[in-house]
Formats: C-alpha cells, sequence, structure tokens
C-alpha cells in the first residue's frame, strides 16, 4: 500500500466550483490512485507523478470555447497562503455549475512527492500528496495548463519550482498553448 494524502488544496474540486470533482468516498478515490500507481507516468519533473485513474464518478468543468462565448474572470487567492492570481472561465450565467460538468472520459491525478512540497515549506509528513484532479472530457492526453506552467516555472507563489531548461519549459508551454487555446474551464 502507499501512503497517499489527500491535501487541503486538493479539497477546494467540489461540485460548486468551477474545478474537476467526484462523487468517490476518500477511501474510494486512494483505492483508485493506489491500484493505478503502478502505471503512474512522470509528470513535469522528478517527484510529480500522473496516475490516470477509472472515470466512473468524477466530472468535468472543461468546455470547448465556440464563437461568442462569454468569458469571465477573477483575481483571488486559491489557498489562504498564496497571493492571488488570475483565473478567466467560461460565463455559465444563471446556469448551476453542476448542471454543466460532463462526466469524465478521462482522469489523471496529480501527485506530489514529500520532498518536492518540502522545498517550499508545505511538506506533509506523507510519501505522496494529491494535489489536483485533472477530470478531462476526452481521452485525449492533455497538458498542463499554460497559467499553472508558467507560475511553477517561475516559481510564483503557489507555483512549485519546474526545474526546466529554458528549451524544454518553451517545449512544454507551446504544447499546453495548443492543447488550451480553445478550452476554458465553466466557472
Amino acid at each position: 500500500m502507499t501512503d497517499i494524502f489527500i491535501t487541503p488544496f486538493v479539497r477546494r474540486q467540489t461540485m460548486d466550483s468551477q474545478y474537476s470533482h467526484w462523487i468517490l468516498s476518500d477511501d474510494d478515490l486512494v483505492a483508485r490512485i493506489e491500484a493505478a500507481f503502478p502505471q503512474a507516468k512522470q509528470g513535469y519533473r522528478d517527484g510529480v507523478v500522473l496516475v490516470s485513474v477509472d472515470p466512473q464518478g468524477f466530472y468535468t468543468s472543461i468546455v470547448t470555447l465556440v464563437e461568442g462565448d462569454k468569458l469571465t474572470g477573477t483575481f483571488k487567492r486559491r489557498s489562504p497562503s498564496e497571493d492571488p492570481r488570475k483565473s478567466i472561465v467560461r460565463d455559465r450565467g444563471s446556469i448551476l455549475l453542476a448542471d454543466l460538468k460532463q462526466p469524465a472520459a478521462k482522469v489523471d491525478v496529480v501527485l506530489y512527492r514529500d520532498d518536492v512540497l518540502a522545498e517550499d515549506g508545505d511538506d506533509t509528513g506523507h510519501l505522496w500528496n494529491i494535489i489536483s484532479v485533472n477530470a478531462y472530457p476526452t481521452d485525449e492526453e492533455a497538458p498542463i495548463h499554460p497559467d499553472v506552467l508558467i507560475a511553477n516555472h517561475f516559481h510564483l507563489s503557489g507555483g512549485t519550482k519546474t526545474n526546466m531548461t529554458p528549451e524544454a519549459f518553451e517545449a512544454q508551454l507551446k504544447v499546453s498553448v495548443m492543447y488550451w487555446k480553445n478550452k476554458a474551464m465553466v466557472g
């Protein structure tokens, strides 16, 4: 059994948030991650892994934009210890978020090893820490969002160093921008 911790940061991913969410119990979420952990893929740096889990019970807020969609933004903290960040989402109008989110076709759970979190004083005492549950509307490989990659690479507040060379960062940023150029989360 792997030592996996559900961080307070990932608990912001609820049915009423702009983020992916799930209807599994904590025990079921961890059990799915443990079952799929042997097939984990390397993330953007050593100590970060992506674990693809069965998408049943997960919901995504990612939509493909069409011309004329209204976008809206906020400037707020993701957690009390971070500086505020800009966030741009597809405006949902008066529709409930839960009614716009769709069942996921693919789910990647982002886990950080404790030593990576310790670099910024965020270690939890657990070997692996769930940082994000990323649910996608298709089974297409989906890269890290450009804003997250930039925050990480430049080690902005809340970002974890990528340790990428400038060339590797530019290549990953291009992949990210090309994927996300016509997608947004519903907010």
